[in-house]
């Protein structure tokens, strides 16, 4: 496998993880959360089976709670006692990753006859954690002979990770939810539950933030790995697109944790990080912003505009390293409705040709109209982008093929 595709694949499995990560921010059904974590393994690794066992103490067994691929009767029953007879139960007693490339090979586990009904020949098997004991093992499993590596292992830790902060919720949700019917009616109680709740959302999104700077940190680790230019690009706007998602979670802990953001304060906290990074002397970077309330998603989708555009300056339009770049987020004064953003550079410009994907134009584009606006760039005399969009702007989550090759 080529270093391109290597960088692919990581990339596609750790988008895998923040998607999952995200719909479990959302979803409270456990047994749905492990259901779909389970597909989500299946897909990331490219086989055709995963499943995801919970260890059951007075038993000392594993059953099999959610799974991808099996036939039925799979799901819901034991699949090996929690010891060395198995590759999940040898994981689990271990705590260490179980990997089998090829059990035909291996005659050292004692397997259910449902391995060789669906014809199994290799598994991973990863622990996953709990507060007190560990949940499970989460195992992928494939009828073919594979040759997994430690990228695929860090792939699989990576979801076990998630899943485990997912079952911890999940069960203080429930207590929580019990609490609550049986303090019914009582105001101060209600209250109190209430502020339990909003501490399980920041614990949640702490979680979120984390892993979304675990990818990044991949990521770079991934850029200094790789001599290939296109690769690097590529992997460099990934990059900043993840940076920006985990400053809109360390904006939002310092919230009320609500749907709204004031995405005036945002951009400025952005700019300031922004500034810090690229470090230039010669080139400054200043930010005049209004209090402007948002809803999430397009406080995301209008930080990543100013990423990507502030990084564009920084990177191409100053060929003598000297040059003045401008943010502004403000109410447009001809129409109460309606706001702008504006990124403008005093560098050399460039010839604007829409259809083009080079200097962020396709994917500028396609973020505004998440939030239902409207985007235009001048470039004759440096460079100002002008994003128009209603102050009751909702986004939506970015469409697949997000333009990672604007640059």
């Amino acid at each position: 496998m080529s270093d391109a595709d290597e960088v692919q694949k990581l990339l596609r499995q750790q988008a895998a993880i923040a998607a999952f990560g995200s719909f479990a921010l959302a979803e409270s059904d456990l047994t749905t959360v492990l259901t779909a974590a389970a597909k989500a393994c299946a897909k990331g690794l490219s086989v055709r089976f995963c499943k995801i066992c919970k260890y059951r103490p007075a038993e000392n067994d594993l059953l099999v709670v959610a799974g991808y691929g099996w036939r039925p009767g799979v799901i819901g029953n034991v699949v090996s006692r929690a010891d060395a007879s198995s590759p999940q139960g040898r994981a689990f007693s271990t705590g260490e990753p179980s990997i089998c490339n090829d059990l035909r090979n291996d005659n050292q586990f004692d397997l259910p006859p449902f391995y060789a009904e669906h014809g199994i020949i290799a598994t991973i098997d990863v622990l996953i954690k709990g507060a007190h004991e560990p949940y499970g093992v989460l195992e992928i499993d494939s009828d073919d002979p594979q040759n997994y590596d430690q990228q695929d292992i860090n792939f699989l830790t990576g979801f076990a990770n998630v899943l485990a902060e997912a079952v911890a919720t999940a069960s203080r949700t429930a207590l929580l939810q019990t609490t609550i019917t049986q303090m019914q009616g009582l105001v101060e109680d209600k209250n109190r539950l209430l502020d339990q709740k909003k501490v399980l959302a920041e614990e949640l999104q702490h979680r979120v933030r984390n892993n979304l700077q675990l990818i990044y940190g991949m990521l770079a680790r991934q850029l200094s790995a790789t001599d290939d230019k296109n690769v690097q690009r590529g992997i460099k706007a990934i990059g900043r697109r993840v940076s920006t998602l985990a400053q809109v979670y360390d904006h939002l802990l310092g919230e009320e944790m609500t749907r709204t953001t004031d995405f005036g304060t945002y951009v400025k906290s952005l700019c300031s990080s922004l500034g810090e990074v690229h470090s230039s002397a010669k080139i400054t970077l200043s930010c005049e912003s209004e209090e402007i309330m948002l809803d999430l998603d397009a406080v995301t989708a209008l930080g990543i505009v100013v990423t990507e555009l502030v990084t564009n300056s920084y990177d191409h339009a100053f060929p003598t390293g000297e040059g003045a770049i401008e943010v502004s987020v403000r109410r447009d004064p001809k129409d109460e409705e309606m706001a702008m953003l504006v990124i403008k550079d005093d560098g050399l410009g460039f010839e604007v040709n829409p259809s083009s994907k080079r200097h962020g134009i396709g994917l500028v584009a396609r973020l505004a109209a998440q939030v239902r606006g409207k985007a235009s760039v001048a470039a004759s005399k440096g460079t100002t982008w002008t994003i128009s969009f209603p102050l009751v702007a909702t986004g939506r989550p970015a469409p697949e093929g997000d333009g990672t090759t604007d640059s």
